[in-house]
């Protein structure tokens, strides 16, 4: 019997931790690194995540501050932002990138209320 409860705790702590993850991705009109988590890229021929790469900050309350610790590759980080499905255009000034995010209109909160 215990053997069965340890088991199912773990199947539901997993479950937790994913939804608490799936929760950090979410847009909610504010910046958060978290939905940078699934971004990788190359480097070195080796898929590696942004935040291996790249310093990653939040300096305003809806910006998101990338700083590469190799300058070559911010082309590379640009352009898989561009193809991952976060919606934000980065701005790439030739040190760091940015990713300026919008205000949620209502429609957005209610689209994402539905989803989850």
């Amino acid at each position: 019997m215990k053997a069965q409860y340890k088991e199912i705790e773990e199947k539901m702590n997993k479950t937790i931790s994913v939804f608490e993850e799936n929760l950090a991705e979410i847009r909610a009109g504010r910046a958060n690194p978290a939905i940078l988590n699934k971004i990788t890229v190359s480097y070195y021929g080796v898929p590696t995540p942004i935040n291996q790469v790249a310093g990653i900050s939040v300096p305003e309350a809806r910006m998101i501050l990338i700083q590469p610790w190799d300058t070559s590759l911010l082309k590379e980080i640009e352009k898989e932002i561009l193809k991952s499905d976060i919606g934000i255009n980065p701005n790439n000034d030739g040190k760091v990138i940015r990713l300026n995010f919008p205000r949620i209109k209502w429609r957005e909160k209610k689209r994402n209320c539905k989803r989850y």
